[in-house]
C-alpha cells in the first residue's frame, strides 16, 4: 500500500576483525554514492558505536517506502558489484537490516550523535511517542524519529542477503540525535531503563551524503 511517509532502510552490523580497511574502502569509495544514485534515495548517514552491541549503524532516507522495493533497487541488490559481493560474503557480520517507514519526526536538525532503541517485537506505540515528545523538548537534542518496519515476509530475499547468510530484522526503532556525546549516553541509559525489551546503542556520526552532494 502506498504511503506519503518517507522510507527508511535501517542497518546495524559488525565487521569481521581485521577487515575494517576493506569495509571503509567499499563504503566510502563505492557503496554510498551507488545507493544515492537510485531514484528516490535522498540521504545516507553512517555511524560508529560509542556503546551498545553493534559496531556500526547506518540508514538511508527515501522519498517513499516503495523506493526500497522498486524494480531498479532490487535489480541492484540482485546484481552486486565484485567489491560488494566480497564485502557481503566476507566482511559483514551480525547483520540487522530492515525496510521501514518513518511514522514520526520531531525537530528540524540532525545531531553529531545518535541513540537507537530497536525493538524485535512491536512496542507500545503510545509510550514510544510520549518518549519521543519528551526527549525532543531538550535543547541538547537535535531531533528524533520513530521507524516502523514493513512486512518483511512479503519482500524477496536478495542476492546480497543470501551472500550475508540472512539478516535479523526489527519491528520498530526510536532514534534520537544529540549535539554532544554526554547527552547521547544519558539518553541511552534512560531508554535502556524505560524500554527493557529494546536493544539500545549510542553512535557517533562518521559521514553523510545527500542527493545534492553528488
Amino acid at each position: 500500500m502506498s504511503t506519503n511517509e518517507p522510507g527508511i532502510l535501517a542497518i546495524w552490523n559488525d565487521v569481521t576483525p581485521g577487515r575494517e580497511a576493506d569495509f571503509e574502502t567499499w563504503f566510502q569509495g563505492e557503496h554510498l554514492i551507488e545507493r544515492l544514485g537510485v531514484p528516490g534515495f535522498l540521504y545516507g548517514r553512517r555511524h560508529q558505536a560509542v556503546s551498545g552491541s553493534s559496531g556500526y549503524f547506518n540508514f538511508y532516507l527515501t522519498e517513499r517506502p516503495e523506493v526500497l522495493t522498486s524494480k531498479l533497487y532490487l535489480e541492484r541488490l540482485d546484481n552486486p558489484t565484485p567489491m560488494t559481493r566480497m564485502i557481503m560474503s566476507e566482511v559483514f557480520i551480525n547483520m540487522n537490516r530492515t525496510v521501514c517507514r518513518r511514522i514520526a519526526r520531531r525537530g528540524a536538525f540532525r545531531g553529531a550523535f545518535a541513540v537507537t532503541a530497536r525493538f524485535a517485537a512491536p512496542p507500545n506505540s503510545r509510550a514510544l511517542s510520549a518518549e519521543l515528545d519528551a526527549l525532543t523538548q531538550n535543547t541538547s537534542v537535535a531531533g528524533g524519529e520513530i521507524w516502523a518496519a514493513l512486512d518483511s515476509a512479503s519482500m524477496p530475499v536478495s542476492m546480497e542477503e543470501k551472500l550475508r547468510g540472512g539478516d535479523a530484522k526489527i519491528a520498530a526503532c526510536l532514534v534520537i540525535d544529540t549535539l554532544r556525546e554526554s547527552e547521547a549516553e544519558h539518553i541511552g541509559e534512560r531508554l535502556s531503563a524505560t524500554f527493557a525489551n529494546a536493544e539500545v546503542g549510542v553512535f557517533r556520526v562518521l559521514c553523510q551524503i545527500g542527493r545534492g552532494d553528488l
